[in-house]
């Protein structure tokens, strides 16, 4: 493309060697005559790019991001090579794309990695959708077909090419599964089975392991799909093309033969293969050359296993396989046939050579003729024949040649009877062909077989070009735009040089016809013939032996040698008369003539009308013409069989899948773009590009040109004509009217020109964004600034304000502060005075008042000192006197006796002395004198002292008196003293004692106080070592007592944890059953239609021969079923006499068994619910009965418990007989051959004794119940005499009906055997109560042991030293928790075992029913269960009265079946009548009949009732209202069954009245089942209908239409057109699925339908449309946008508003949409940072792996403000989310139901009150 107007920034391709093209931005703007471009490339380099000086192209420019990625390549704005390229490595890489459209072709590119896009899930995504409205895939190309060839009856072909290892077998393979998947077949044949069960076989001798692909196609084939009127599979037909043959004789290096013969030696070791004397790969010449026998990941042996697998499934025999493992037995010993050379020009073969002998043996032939032939040749002349010895080297290429012949022949002969087996007898009306075939070759050396794979690509290559251009024209045509002739590649002239006239192939042939035509003299005339003639011939520089060839993809050079070898294709006619004469049948079959035999390159089938509906003449020739055509050469039979497929072709409609080979390496996800570039321009894609490019490739409706681009437009441009306002525009926009047309519906554009109005939009959006956000932002801040001004205002005007009024008021509290300080100190001052005054006038009182007591204290103390002091002075003073006196006396005594003594002794001397008394006389009268005056003196003082001593006297008496009264008062006081002081001094000595014994107390206190502070020493010492012990050991205790209770809280948890996992297994199991019995069930309901069908079409072709009659099976044969059967013996034994009837000779089935199954299964889903209750209900049972014991008198609870005894003993005896009778019934059943249950038999005597026995058992046992009715009353009479009248009168009515019966006697004896019973039941329990004490009492003892055990331990423990004691009591509670721990292990354990044994029992019990279905559905067939009546059990019998009935007439019960069910209209009825009105009167008939004690009646009307429904539902099925009626009022019929069956669950909501009419005789538990097995049937045909309703109109209306208009934009698209996302009329919207919904649940409540069965239609509908929905958003990468995210969460918005209008948010159905949700909102969130990856990963719960990382992968933005999602971002979310466990299924089950439950729901409604309107037409029945 040339552009002139290259400017900077834009984006361009240059070449690059090593990845072909690069990306590079421009720096600088180009103007013309340039020589050089300033480019920047993406690694960051700068570049100087200089423009070819020739041609002067500039670069390609490259698409603009939003485009890359697309669907389709036609929708890229630039069309060239690497736009191609990069577009396709985009979707390779990184979002793990494999298909891309190429306009009409897809482009399969090979992972080399299992993808899970190719499950069933997927092929019915696919079905029905149209080619451009989901992702490109192989499904789609075929649903295309598929869909075109029903609606054009036109003949399709699907063309998958492509070179070795680019994946065209497994394309094909998957284009053919979904045809087997999406059509059927239309007959029991399997046919889709067959057609793909070629494959294996075809896969294993026709594919091999070359060094490009380890299962490589060696030869081409065509199959053709047939399919009837009704476009079913009825059969298939294979042509092959030029199977490579030199393959089984020659392999290069790292390649292997066919996988058959490896197949076969991995297989030799088995008994079957013996016989054949195989070894290892590596021991024949045949399979080692190549040296790879083993293919990474292949097991061959199980790959033989599938290949017989598939032979057996094909028809082909067991002996016919072993003949063909023979034969390649055969091959390979052929293959070691060695020859020893004599000469030059003879060789031999060694005698009794041992490869020779085997193959000999294999083959049936004679040894010696094969060795002689192997070795010579006959040569014929025209007048003699004559054996010519061989070389050795012809002899091996002779041997070759033959094992070549041979292989080809199998080869030949397997596809025959591969196609016979795929023959189908019925017409064919049209086909589908797949057409898998070798795509462009060219190797180092290129051969024979390499020219003709490049002839037919050359071929198929024009066939694509020719298509192609047709259809550019035919759309130009189509839109009446005027256009000019496109100029495309015709290759035309390389196929006119290749098998024109002298062409390459004619000279081949007249060469190969030349005696001594060499491949030599072949080059030599093909360059005298061609070179420098024909511009596509060359011949190469160095070599004279080979010539180029020009092909459409590229230049071939081809080595002559070989050339002729191997278009002769010539085996010795000797050798291959000697195969022919072999004693092995199956070998001269492989060499029939050519009218038997297929041949590998023949374009005929084998010997029957072609599967096509092209007339084609049949070929006639003379014998002689046979032989002639047996010599044609190789490429003349591959001309003519192309030719012939180029014929078939042209008149299909082709379909082309072209599959790229990424890499060489076989690396997963790896892009190698020069491989790719190669097959790219070698497979036509750039061809459709170039053809594309030259004309309009893109193109747009003009609605949705408007809705893209309505941006661009003014307000005054927009006109009511659409089509008129785009002309308008793009006039403006595109100024040169050559780059754009306009057609009839569509804008088409040249190339370039979508991509400049994306940048006119993508500038517009831009602009209009800055605009938006400057207008925003400024208006933004305009608020943001008024609204601060405003603020600010308002702020300063509340502040000021604020601070006025503080100051007033801080001047206001200021002045009363002071007048309040003034006050209150003038108060604080005087308060103060006055308490210091009063303090003081009270201290100074105090003080006084204690001076003036001291005061007087010490004057009074003074004073009393004073006289005491006085008075002990004065006794001192006389004590001291008179001491004194007495010592002077004493003294003067002693002295003057002294004195005396001296003056005696004196006197005595002086005496003797008379100088002695002279001096004494000196001085005497001195002395004499004085002493006279001291006697006058002392005269005078002593007058003065007798007058003193007068008045002392007086007052002495007075002292004296009054001392005499003091000393008796002291003499008595001294007595007392004295007393006191013998007191005294005894409690002194007892004092001193107790000194003593203190001070003794003392010095041991000291002792003791010293032991006791070195003991306290000691034992605080001791305290705190033990202190530290203590707390380490309660630290360890604490830690222990810790790990102990974290243990039992971790067991706990997981022993809760494991209960809900088990509880949540077992609900899960549950589930699963009742899913599986409900897809059993429906199963059960397409047998039976299936059976109808046959039955149907058996009927006709019985009664074709007599037109006037015609045979009307009836409905109402209930009464002559063989399945009917009473409960009387004598209609037991009319059993066998009907089964001989001749109506429906089938053996019978035993309903009563197939009901009990059906029985068991709710059984088993209530178990769980029967076991949590039992112990309360129990204890309620007991705590009943002990109060009313407490109420009622001893006699009366005597008699209840004996009554409620005696009950549950023939009750129990009722259940034991019941189920022995039923295990007769199964064991009948089990045995149920015609001659074991015709009478007379061993088995059915045995049945009928046994009966017989039961039958008189119960009627014993009835009597028994009466003998204790009678007993009871007769009992109660005689307690209680003062009844009511009431009691006496029904005591008298028995008593007189015991009279009438004669029956009084045998109640006397049952009343003695009461008592006895009684007194034995008390006994009884008597013992069971002693039994329970001793019990007690053991248990007691036990503990008492315990106790004492305990005691002892304790005593032992406190006797040892405080270490060892707590080591002891340690080690005792270590014991003693694990102890526990073990008791508590293994309860764990038993109660897994019991869990195990229940799982176990539930899954044994779950296989027996599956069995028994199985079993009981191959021995009846469906029909019968719909036409014949299901078998009652025995019904007890009841007594009640009754009203509220409906009676009818026998004969007016198909009447009544008729008006009532077949004929009703149920729109009438759901608008006029109450809901559920015929199950109302059905009911009531029922109720009838229960009373007319007819259980032939109840029967018959229940059957027919069934049979009815089934016939309205398999009619009017379509019908969702019809569904709906009978669905909502076989429930309510099922609950008038269950709340008027007389069960107390069931009777508990009833009133009274309701009660009284609950059913008396019949006990239809059983029917019950049926209903509820008849009502699941109906939901899920309830569901099929809706879903069938809702499909179109889901992904319309919640994916590409725009609830929110404008939000997202419709991207450029390419050829293969979607589904406008406009409202168009008959568009479907999200109103359109509202308005839906609402009609369906106003239909639903009109019919009266439950609530809850309701919210699960309505959870099942929501789950259809959130599942549909994700998988469409799943499979369109249009789709996954952000923009179309917030659409989806707007229509998720409307159906849960939905909800809520109709109160149905608690249904579940929300849930359901919570996949969808988290879709959506995945495509809205940030995906770029780890923490984004972090909430995706936490948000997306409901999302598994695969469909997270699909979406990222999806994620396409819309617009360039978008970005995509980068690899390392989704890789980060694949390795957060790679621990988590879910299905690696990426799409949702759309079919799935969730299993349907029918809670009880009783009605309210009385039926004495219910009218039967006249419009029904039931005037025979009347009301009872």
């Amino acid at each position: 493309f040339l552009f002139t107007n290259l400017k900077s920034k834009f984006q361009v391709w240059i070449p690059d060697p090593e990845e072909v093209w690069k990306s590079a931005e421009l720096l600088k703007d180009y103007k013309p005559g340039d020589k050089v471009l300033l480019l920047h490339l993406e690694e960051g380099k700068d570049l100087e790019y200089r423009l070819d000086p020739k041609t002067k192209e500039l670069p390609h420019l490259r698409n603009p991001d939003i485009l890359v990625g697309e669907n389709d390549l036609t929708a890229l704005s630039y069309l060239h090579e690497p736009a191609v390229l990069h577009n396709l490595r985009v979707r390779f890489i990184d979002s793990k794309l494999i298909y891309t459209y190429c306009g009409i072709v897809l482009v399969a590119i090979n992972p080399y990695e299992q993808l899970p896009i190719y499950g069933e899930d997927i092929i019915n995504a696919y079905s029905g959708q149209n080619m451009g409205d989901m992702d490109p895939h192989i499904f789609a190309v075929a649903e295309e077909a598929y869909k075109q060839m029903a609606r054009d009856e036109r003949n399709q072909s699907i063309i998958v090419s492509g070179e070795s290892g680019a994946g065209k077998t497994v394309s094909a393979k998957y284009a053919m599964r979904y045809f087997a998947t999406v059509s059927g077949s239309a007959s029991e044949a399997n046919v889709e089975e067959k057609v793909l069960a070629s494959n294996p076989i075809m896969e294993s001798i026709g594919n091999a392991k070359t060094t490009r692909n380890d299962n490589s196609s060696r030869f081409g084939k065509y199959i053709e799909i047939g399919f009837d009127k009704r476009y079913r599979i009825i059969g298939a037909n294979m042509r092959t093309y030029l199977l490579e043959k030199s393959r089984v004789v020659f392999q290069a290096e790292e390649e292997r033969n066919y996988h058959i013969f490896y197949q076969l030696c991995a297989s030799a070791k088995l008994p079957e293969f013996k016989m054949l004397r195989l070894g290892n790969a590596d021991d024949f010449n045949y399979t080692q050359q190549g040296g790879s026998p083993v293919i990474e990941g292949v097991d061959d042996a199980k790959e033989m296993a599938h290949t017989r697998q598939a032979c057996t499934l094909l028809g082909i025999s067991e002996s016919h396989q072993m003949g063909i493992f023979r034969i390649l037995a055969g091959i390979l010993h052929l293959g070691n046939v060695g020859f020893t050379s004599r000469d030059a020009d003879s060789c031999t073969i060694p005698p009794k050579h041992e490869p020779l002998c085997i193959f000999c043996d294999l083959m049936g032939v004679d040894y010696e003729e094969m060795c002689h032939w192997l070795c010579h040749r006959k040569l014929a002349t025209a007048t003699e024949t004559y054996i010519k010895p061989i070389s050795k080297l012809q002899a091996t290429n002779a041997r070759d040649a033959l094992a070549k012949h041979i292989y080809a022949k199998l080869f030949n002969w397997i596809v025959d009877n591969v196609n016979q087996a795929l023959h189908s007898a019925v017409k064919q009306h049209s086909f589908i062909g797949v057409l898998d075939i070798y795509g462009f070759e060219t190797f180092e050396i290129n051969s024979f077989e390499q020219f003709c794979i490049n002839y037919a690509n050359e071929k198929l290559q024009q066939q694509f070009n020719m298509h192609v251009f047709k259809l550019e024209q035919e759309e130009y045509m189509k839109e009446q735009i005027p256009w000019t002739l496109i100029d495309f590649y015709d290759n035309q002239p390389c196929i006119n040089l290749i098998e024109s006239k002298l062409g390459i192939l004619d000279l081949l042939d007249e060469e190969c016809k030349m005696p001594k035509g060499t491949d030599d003299t072949w080059a030599q005339k093909l360059y005298n013939t061609h070179l420098n003639k024909c511009t596509l011939f060359e011949k190469p520089r160095l070599s004279n032996k080979a010539f180029i060839i020009q092909h459409f993809a590229d230049k071939v050079e081809y080595q002559c040698e070989g050339f002729l070898e191997k278009n002769k294709d010539t085996v010795f006619e000797e050798q291959i008369k000697v195969l022919k004469s072999s004693k092995f049948k199956m070998l001269p079959e492989l060499f029939q003539d050519d009218e038997k035999a297929i041949s590998p390159t023949s374009a005929t089938s084998s010997g029957r009308t072609p599967l096509t509906r092209i007339p084609a003449k049949p070929t006639k020739g003379r014998p002689g013409q046979m032989a002639k055509e047996h010599k044609k050469t190789v490429g003349h039979q591959f001309r003519n069989s192309l030719h012939l497929l180029m014929e078939t072709l042209n008149a299909t409609t082709p379909h082309y899948v072209r599959c790229i080979k990424p890499n060489d390496f076989k690396f997963p996800f790896t892009f190698d773009e020069k491989r790719a570039v190669q097959q790219l321009r070698a497979c036509g894609v750039l061809e459709t590009i170039r053809i594309s490019a030259a004309g309009f490739p893109s193109r747009w409706t003009y609605q949705e040109f408007f809705s893209r681009y309505r941006v661009l437009m003014k307000q005054k441009d927009v006109l009511s004509d659409r089509k008129q306002t785009c002309k308008n525009v793009l006039e403006k926009l595109i100024l040169d009217k050559d780059k754009y047309q306009f057609g009839k519906t569509k804008i088409f554009f040249r190339a370039g020109q979508v991509a400049y109005l994306e940048k006119l939009r993508a500038d517009k959006l831009r602009a209009a964004c800055i605009r938006i956000q400057k207008t925003i932002r400024g208006w933004l801040l305009r608020k943001k600034y008024l609204r601060m001004r405003k603020a600010a205002i308002t702020v300063q005007r509340y502040v000021r304000g604020y601070q006025a009024r503080c100051y007033a008021k801080f001047l206001r509290r200021t002045k009363a502060a002071t007048i309040i300080q003034k006050y209150w100190r003038m108060f604080v001052v005087c308060r103060r005075y006055k308490i210091r005054r009063a303090a003081t006038i009270v201290l100074q009182s105090y003080l006084r008042g204690f001076l003036a007591r001291n005061r007087y204290r010490k004057i009074l103390r003074e004073h009393k000192a004073v006289i005491i002091q006085k008075r002990v002075r004065g006794w001192l003073a006389r004590t001291h006197y008179k001491r004194s006196m007495h010592a002077i006396i004493y003294l003067q005594c002693c002295f003057r006796r002294m004195m005396a003594k001296r003056e005696l002794k004196k006197l005595k001397i002086e005496a003797r002395s008379v100088e002695r008394y002279k001096k004494l006389h000196i001085g005497m009268e001195n002395k004499i004198m004085q002493l006279q005056r001291k006697v006058d003196e002392q005269n005078k003082d002593y007058k003065c002292l007798v007058e003193k001593l007068t008045n002392l006297e007086g007052i002495y008496n007075s002292e004296t008196e009054k001392l005499r009264s003091d000393l008796e008062r002291l003499q008595l006081s001294e007595e007392e003293a004295k007393v006191a002081t013998g007191r005294v001094l005894s409690l002194q000595e007892e004092i001193a004692k107790l000194r003593k014994d203190l001070e003794q107390t003392r010095s041991e206190k000291k002792c003791i106080e010293e032991r006791a502070d070195q003991y306290k020493q000691e034992t605080e010492q001791l305290v705190s070592n033990l202190k530290e012990e203590n707390t380490l050991l309660k630290q360890e205790k604490e830690a222990l007592n810790h790990r102990i209770v974290e243990q039992a809280k971790e067991m706990t948890e997981t022993m809760e944890k494991k209960l809900v996992e088990e509880t949540k297994q077992l609900e899960l199991d549950l589930n699963d059953e009742r899913l599986r019995y409900q897809n059993l069930l429906n199963e059960f309901s397409r047998l039976e239609e299936r059976y109808d069908d046959l039955k149907e079409e058996m009927t006709l072709m019985v009664h074709v021969p007599k037109p006037g009659h015609r045979r009307t099976d009836s409905t109402h044969s209930s009464n002559e079923s063989e399945y009917t059967f009473s409960s009387e013996i004598a209609e037991m034994e009319d059993i066998p006499s009907r089964t001989e009837e001749p109506s429906e000779k089938k053996v019978p089935l035993d309903m009563s068994l197939f009901l009990k199954l059906q029985k068991r299964v709710t059984e088993l889903e209530q178990e769980k619910q029967v076991m949590q209750d039992e112990l309360d209900r129990k204890e309620e049972q007991v705590l009943r009965s002990k109060a009313k014991e407490e109420e009622r008198p001893q006699i009366r609870g005597a008699e209840l418990e004996y009554e409620s005894l005696k009950r549950q003993e023939l009750e129990s005896e009722n259940k034991k007989l019941k189920n022995e009778l039923n295990e007769l019934r199964k064991a009948l059943s089990e045995k149920s051959a015609p001659e074991v249950t015709a009478p007379g038999a061993p088995a059915y005597r045995v049945l009928m004794e046994q009966l017989t026995s039961v039958s008189e058992e119960l009627d014993v046992r009835k009597e028994e119940v009466l003998i204790l009715r009678s007993q009871l009353v007769s009992q109660k009479e005689a307690i209680h005499p003062k009844n009511t009248m009431t009691d006496s009168t029904i005591l008298l009515e028995d008593v007189q009906k015991m009279k009438d019966k004669g029956e009084i006697a045998q109640a006397y004896i049952g009343l003695k055997e009461t008592n006895r019973l009684l007194e034995s039941q008390l006994q009884s329990q008597k013992r069971s109560h002693e039994n329970e004490a001793e019990a007690l009492r053991g248990e007691i003892q036990s503990l008492k042991e315990e106790n004492n055990r305990q005691q002892q331990l304790l005593a032992q423990n406190l006797q040892l030293p405080p270490e060892a004691r707590i080591e002891a009591s340690l080690q005792h509670e270590i014991t003693r928790l694990t102890n526990e721990n073990l008791d508590l292990m293994e309860q764990l354990e038993k109660q897994d075992k019991t869990v195990r044994k229940l799982k176990k029992q539930l899954k044994v019990f779950a296989k027996k029913i599956g069995e028994l279905e199985v079993g009981q559905m191959e021995n009846i067939s469906p029909g019968q269960i719909i036409d014949e009546p299901i078998r009652p059990v025995n019904i007890p019998r009841k007594e009640k009265d009754f009203q509220g009935m409906l009676e009818y007439k026998k004969e007016d019960e198909q009447k009544l079946v008729k008006n009532l069910i077949l004929e009703l209209k149920p729109r009438g009825v759901a608008v006029n009548l109450i809901p559920g009105l015929p199950a109302y009167i059905l009911f009531m008939c029922v109720r009838h009949a229960d009373y007319l004690n007819d259980d032939q009646k109840v029967r018959s009307l229940l059957t027919s009732t069934i049979n009815s429904i089934k016939k309205v539902l398999k009619k009017r099925g379509d019908d969702f209202e019809t569904v709906s009626f009978w669905l909502s009022n076989t429930c309510r019929f099922l609950h008038c069954l269950k709340q008027y069956s007389g069960e107390e669950g069931f009777m508990k909501h009833n009133t009274s009245r309701q009660n009284e009419h609950c059913l008396t005789n019949f006990d239809l538990a059983e029917y019950r089942q049926v209903l509820s097995d008849l009502a699941i049937q109906i939901y899920q045909q309830l569901v099929r209908v809706l879903e069938n309703i809702l499909q179109p109109m889901i992904v319309s209306g919640m994916l590409e239409h725009e609830t929110i208009q404008g939000v997202s934009g419709v991207k450029p698209t390419g050829l293969r057109k979607r589904t406008s996302s406009i409202a168009d009329e008959g568009t479907y919207t999200l109103d359109s699925i509202l308005r839906q919904l609402n009609s369906f649940h106003s239909v639903m409540c009109q019919h009266g339908m439950d609530p809850e069965l309701i919210k699960q239609v309505v959870k099942q509908m929501f789950y259809i449309v959130g599942a549909i929905t994700l998988n469409n958003l799943l499979l369109r990468k249009d789709m996954c946008s952000w923009s179309k995210g917030m659409q989806i969460r707007y229509n998720v918005s409307q159906l849960e508003e939905w909800l809520r209008d109709k109160n149905l948010m608690n249904s579940g159905a929300k849930e359901t949409l919570e996949p969808l949700i988290q879709a959506a909102q995945l495509l809205q969130v940030k995906k770029k940072t780890d923490d984004d990856a972090e909430a995706i990963c936490s948000m997306c719960n409901a999302l598994t792996t695969a469909q997270i990382v699909k979406v990222l992968n999806l994620y396409t933005p819309v617009n360039e403000f978008e970005e995509r999602v980068s690899v390392s971002f989704i890789r980060t979310i694949q390795m957060r989310l790679r621990d988590r466990k879910d299905s690696p299924q990426l799409l949702m089950d759309a079919k799935h139901i969730f299993p349907v439950t029918f809670p009880f729901n009783p009605s309210s409604l009385a039926l004495e009150t219910i009218q039967i309107p006249a419009s029904l037409g039931l005037g025979f029945i009347s009301r009872v």
